[in-house]
């Protein structure tokens, strides 16, 4: 792995937080993720199974943890499984977890081959009354492909059918959406190195430059800084471009007076950053371009002012967009009568801002969390309004994660990173 090592009390800790919302005599399973093919021998790049590495710590493929509590035996209450390397896989692939490595990256101490697994989950099996598996619940979530554990489930309730069954689900999201000092640390060195990837373009952005120049300048500067790249699917998006929400094609020009979204951030150890920021081609923005900025940058400061512990986030929307239909009055977008007249269901405003503000951000850019939940202390959220108008062929999104304090304003963890407009416009023209 590119990142430093990560400290075990978290994953001992996350573990421990897990296991106290078990049933008794339960036990939870997490399988790892596949490697994915593309066609003959090729396949996609490995990307863990977040649940698993969230409790253990373990970021390779072909791994399972197994967390049985009240086990008579001491020591099958915590049990990672891991493929057994040799000298040949060294060689051809590199070196995998030894059971040494596993202890150390996960704290526990029970480790066994993965060909092992039957001849313990037998025994294990013969304790227990329930079964937790581990199923794809989030809001966003749209699968086609059967992954590993999905098939490891099938299996297990096949080999097990007298075992009542019961959902990780609702338990990770409620223990994953409120993050550790650690993760915090982790996903701060994100945000630092997004900041160092920014800071690195604006001083490259000119009318004449491809958005795929500036894709591989910001690729350059992240891998440099230990991450594996972008934590989501980059969006370089110059001119009317901005006003496709997800444009990924990222291969046109900037032009002189044009503006250029960015949708770019950089992972860390698995934990994501997103950023938005919107810049002119030219070093300045027109006066109109200005202006819609300011607007979208005071939406995003009043915005942030509102997640706070005991918010809610669908009223937390509405307010938002209150403070959104003011703007757009202000800048001649909307008049009253369209406001006066709008459809609740879809409010006038969602004609130039046509998506949410805010989601949970950690280990997935849209993160684990419960929305009809208040929010909580140490919570991170993006914050990210936009203003959208292809008929004068620009729009403006700005975004930055936060991070719930127990009192007063929220934390940006992105808060180094330019977004004034002045302040950009003395960058870039510097």
């Amino acid at each position: 792995m590119k990142y430093q090592p990560i400290n075990s009390d978290l994953f001992i800790k996350n573990r421990k937080n897990f296991v106290a919302e078990m049933k008794p005599k339960s036990i939870a399973f997490f399988n790892s993720n596949d490697i994915y093919p593309i066609s003959a021998d090729s396949t996609m790049p490995f990307e863990q199974h977040r649940d698993i590495f969230y409790l253990s710590g373990v970021d390779q493929e072909e791994s399972v943890l197994i967390l049985f509590p009240d086990c008579h035996n001491e020591n099958l209450r915590e049990v990672l499984f891991v493929r057994e390397t040799n000298d040949h896989i060294a060689v051809w692939e590199g070196a995998k977890l030894t059971k040494e490595a596993a202890f150390e990256t996960s704290g526990i101490k029970t480790v066994y081959w993965l060909q092992d697994l039957e001849k313990v989950l037998f025994e294990m099996s013969t304790y227990a009354d329930t079964f937790y598996i581990n199923t794809n619940e989030h809001y966003r979530a749209s699968v086609e492909t059967e992954t590993r554990e999905d098939r490891f489930t099938k299996w297990l309730l096949a080999k097990y059918p007298a075992h009542s069954v019961a959902k990780s689900s609702p338990i990770l999201h409620r223990l994953r959406s409120v993050k550790d000092s650690i993760e915090l640390d982790l996903m701060q060195k994100a945000c630092n190195i997004t900041e160092k990837g920014i800071r690195r373009i604006l001083g490259f952005i000119k009318p004449g430059v491809w958005e795929y120049e500036i894709e591989a300048e910001l690729l350059h500067e992240f891998v440099r800084n230990r991450s594996k790249g972008f934590a989501y699917s980059p969006i370089i998006a110059s001119g009317n471009s901005a006003n496709v929400l997800h444009y990924m094609e990222n291969n046109q020009e900037c032009k002189s007076g044009d503006l250029i979204l960015l949708d770019v951030a950089a992972e860390y150890a698995n934990y994501k950053s997103d950023l938005t920021r919107t810049f002119p081609v030219s070093g300045k923005f027109s006066e109109r371009q200005k202006a819609v900025y300011n607007a979208v940058n005071h939406v995003k400061k009043e915005a942030t002012k509102l997640l706070v512990p005991g918010t809610l986030w669908k009223e937390y929307h509405v307010e938002v967009g209150d403070i959104m239909t003011s703007e757009l009055l202000k800048l001649g977008l909307l008049d009253k009568a369209d406001v006066q007249n709008e459809d609740k269901n879809w409010p006038a405003y969602k004609k130039y801002f046509m998506h949410g503000t805010s989601h949970h951000i950690g280990l997935d850019t849209h993160d684990y969390g419960l929305l009809h939940e208040q929010m909580q202390a140490n919570m991170v959220f993006t914050v990210e309004p936009g203003i959208y108008i292809p008929k004068e062929g620009f729009g403006i999104r700005l975004e930055d994660d936060v991070v719930i304090q127990e009192k007063g304003a929220p934390f940006n963890l992105m808060g180094n990173i330019p977004i004034e407009a002045d302040e950009i416009e003395e960058i870039m023209l510097g």
